[in-house]
């Protein structure tokens, strides 16, 4: 079985209290703590058995959060000792997630030569950044994530950025979109916010959000919170930031939330376990050595155990693990399952799935909507793109055929019966021009 494991090295400890992380109210469940730190021994545990467990060339680390760089550089240059010792041959590459507020010279020095991809936390410009990404006390953090910023390109680190869509930057896609390709290097992830207030199970262990729906025939009892973006808004958001990025930027900037899209197009599967058919490859694990199911999904009753008493690859093949995958696939509505564009979403994220289909069964994604209207959307620019990958050429083609077609450049729309410029060998009347 192939799967990866999200390392929390700092539990939910971090450095912000952003208004919707779903991650930081996890302290409770360790007791409260607010500067958790993975041990020696669980670090060594945990890189020995993941790499010998992962039978593939190359080995990927993701250090996450919470924030992982309050443990220190110092932290992660053991890491990167023990993983050479236990590479027995293998490529070990390292990502790690960061809100970028603690970034300095000697920890872009450390990414770069040591040739770590970083993700960078970044909601937009400043008015939308600070209205949710804020210091414990309110205080306002863009300035400090865009020096961090600054310090990852002086240090030419190779950097994503990842954007939280919510109520508030979602009514600005163009305006969050051309800001992120102004300060980024190209490569961008979008994640919805989508939480609900805290119902009785949630309060039961002392938490402030819903827990995800457990899967029982229920209607979702608690509403979402003010900072969830709507359906509707996510769907203009993806929708104008396509157009915009289908007619002027493919191959040149990438959205993971496109690349998705087109890989489930072409049948080359998702790559992203929120529009695949089952999950239950991605997981998360805490500072203490305690393997969840995954990191929405750390709560007591998806503890899988802990790798320093029960092997790695033991708790990732349990039944329990393997129950948790399929159910979202067995679990999918009716109104799913004869939906149009399943092969796109695949009922999306099962954290997402507390809202009732229109014939009142349970399963159904919160975003259902907003899906269905984008991949409805998106279906023949990814046809178009899916033909020229097909036919040898690059997806990019796909902004001069657009130009073709407005008849940019003096260039004349082909006739119906001529050749398409996409080079699929069909009529442009049964290809592009459809």
């Amino acid at each position: 079985m192939v799967f990866q494991v999200m390392a929390k090295p700092s539990g939910a400890s971090c450095n912000l209290r952003c208004t919707y992380c779903f991650y930081t109210e996890k302290e409770r469940l360790y007791g409260g703590a607010t500067h958790l730190q993975m041990s020696p021994e669980v670090l060594e545990s945990f890189i020995r058995q993941y790499i010998a467990s992962q039978n593939t060339p190359e080995v990927q680390f993701a250090w996450q959060g919470g924030e992982p760089t309050l443990l220190g550089i110092d932290f992660f240059k053991t890491a990167l000792a023990l993983q050479a010792r236990y590479a027995a041959g293998k490529k070990i590459t390292n990502t790690i997630q960061t809100n970028g507020t603690l970034l300095t010279e000697e920890w872009c020095r450390f990414f770069k030569a040591n040739n770590f991809l970083v993700g960078l936390s970044i909601d937009g410009p400043q008015a939308y950044h600070d209205r949710y990404r804020k210091q414990a006390g309110g205080r306002r953090t863009f300035e400090a994530v865009m020096a961090g910023v600054e310090c990852l390109r002086k240090h030419k680190v190779a950097f994503n950025t990842l954007t939280v869509v919510n109520d508030h930057n979602a009514r600005r896609p163009l305006e969050v979109y051309r800001f992120l390709k102004q300060i980024g290097d190209g490569h961008m992830q979008f994640v919805p916010a989508v939480e609900r207030m805290p119902d009785d199970a949630a309060a039961e262990i002392g938490l402030d959000l819903a827990m995800p729906p457990s899967g029982e025939a229920q209607a979702a009892e608690a509403p979402v919170t003010p900072w969830s973006v709507t359906p509707q808004r996510l769907a203009e958001f993806y929708i104008k930031v396509f157009d915009e990025w289908v007619r002027h930027d493919v191959g040149r900037v990438f959205v993971q939330f496109f690349d998705v899209a087109l890989g489930n197009w072409m049948g080359a599967g998702a790559g992203l376990c929120h529009f695949a058919p089952t999950c239950g490859r991605a997981l998360a694990l805490e500072h203490n050595g305690d393997l969840y199911a995954c990191d929405h999904y750390v709560y007591p009753r998806y503890r899988l155990g802990n790798i320093m008493e029960t092997p790695l690859v033991d708790l990732t093949a349990s039944d329990a693990q393997r129950s948790f995958g399929q159910a979202k696939q067995g679990r999918l509505p009716r109104f799913c399952r004869l939906c149009e564009v399943r092969p796109a979403c695949h009922g999306d994220c099962p954290k997402h799935r507390f809202a009732l289909s229109p014939e009142g069964e349970p399963g159904l994604s919160y975003l259902c909507p907003a899906y269905k209207a984008v991949f409805s959307h998106m279906a023949p620019y990814l046809k178009i793109m899916a033909d020229l990958v097909q036919t040898g050429q690059p997806a990019s083609d796909i902004v001069q055929i657009m130009q073709l077609q407005r008849g940019r450049r003096g260039a004349t729309t082909p006739g119906r019966n001529a050749a398409c410029p996409c080079g699929s060998g069909k009529k442009f009347k049964r290809c592009c021009g459809a």
